[in-house]
């Protein structure tokens, strides 16, 4: 089965930056988008960035553009998001997600859309 471990997160000051990994295992072959998603304290869990199978296409939530980037390495398994200028707003556990449905070069995030998710990474800026 799917497995996704995410890792990098940490507690830093507002204007720093974290780089988030997710690995992932088990049968990938017929995977489709992954995503990031985070969860505050007494919210829905909101999709940030999003990354075709193909790695062709991104999607960013409006939050996210500018300061975060998603990427893919599909020799290594590895999904990574990468943040800077960080604001307290983004205090959230931070979620990888796989999608195994869709088009191969469909990017989404919407959370219904994934199936594989891994148990988070909890990022904090004060």
């Amino acid at each position: 089965q799917v497995q996704l471990v995410e890792s990098g997160g940490g507690s830093v000051q507002a204007g720093g930056s974290l780089n988030l990994s997710c690995s992932v295992s088990g049968q990938t072959d017929r995977s489709r988008a992954m995503a990031w998603f985070r969860q505050a304290p007494g919210k829905g869990r909101e999709g940030i960035a999003s990354i075709s199978r193909s790695s062709s296409r991104i999607q960013y939530s409006d939050s996210a553009k500018g300061r975060f980037t998603i990427s893919h390495d599909s020799t290594e398994n590895t999904l990574y998001l990468q943040m800077e200028t960080l604001k307290p707003e983004d205090t959230a556990m931070y979620y990888c997600a796989a999608r195994f449905s869709g088009d191969y070069y469909d990017t989404s995030l919407q959370h219904s859309d994934y199936r594989y998710w891994g148990q988070g990474t909890q990022v904090t800026v004060s």
